[in-house]
């Protein structure tokens, strides 16, 4: 398993997220998936603080409000140039 995890400026603050940073972790299934996403979150103005990981990712949940994204819920993330601007 494979993580991609960011930042989502536009939602860090408020919402759930009130007082937080908030942190998106997508699940893939390969490498290659990862890049999918992590390239998909690089053509995003919203999304900053990018890394593919192969480790699940654990933030505080005093400092960060962290949400699981997986192919099913969100499969536009896992499409090649989905994002492209």
């Amino acid at each position: 398993m494979w993580y991609v995890t960011m930042t989502d400026k536009f939602m860090s603050g408020w919402g759930e997220a009130r007082g937080k940073i908030n942190k998106l972790i997508f699940e893939c299934d390969s490498l290659q998936e990862a890049r999918i996403v992590a390239d998909n979150a690089e053509n995003r103005s919203d999304q900053k603080n990018i890394n593919i990981a192969t480790k699940k990712p654990y933030y505080s949940s005093k400092t960060h409000y962290a949400q699981v994204k997986t192919k099913e819920e969100y499969p536009e993330w896992y499409k090649e140039g989905y994002f492209r601007r």
